[in-house]
């Protein structure tokens, strides 16, 4: 499988918002993503266009404007197709990379705490898995937080 990576464009809104849903199983998940994230951090958003011009994977990141040595990923997506074939990896990559490359020397995501699958590939990626923090995202939405360090311990 071949695909083009690129930055995430504001035209790219209304192909992913189109399949997002159907891509988390039916679950309701375009609220979380809305247009602005398109427009506002495509200097540090990533798509992947397979040969046939659809999106095969995304990621949605920015610097924290809070802590300027801190990279947030917000959201990931992989097509289901594609999945098991190292997109959400080299998403990651990626975005480590252009954090590094903006001074960052942290990345902080959260993720369901129900939702195992996703903790356990961002530990595969080198990420710490908080306990579950109850109410983290309103009543009812408890999440873990996920951190990882971009600094290369040499020892």
């Amino acid at each position: 499988m071949t695909v083009t990576w690129r930055r995430l464009s504001p035209s790219d809104y209304d192909d992913v918002i189109a399949v997002l849903d159907d891509w988390w199983g039916g679950r309701h998940m375009s609220d979380m993503l809305p247009r602005l994230f398109f427009e506002q951090f495509r200097d540090t958003s990533l798509v992947a266009v397979d040969g046939d011009g659809a999106i095969a994977a995304f990621i949605v990141a920015f610097v924290s404007p809070a802590e300027p040595d801190l990279g947030y990923i917000h959201f990931v997506g992989v097509d289901p197709r594609y999945r098991g074939q190292g997109l959400g990896a080299e998403a990651y990559r990626r975005t480590f990379d252009a954090f590094g490359g903006r001074g960052c020397t942290r990345v902080k995501a959260v993720t369901s705490a129900a939702n195992v699958d996703s903790q356990a590939f961002h530990r595969a990626l080198g990420f710490a898995v908080s306990e579950s923090v109850v109410d983290y995202d309103g009543p009812g939405e408890d999440r873990v937080v996920l951190t990882r360090s971009l600094v290369i311990d040499p020892h």
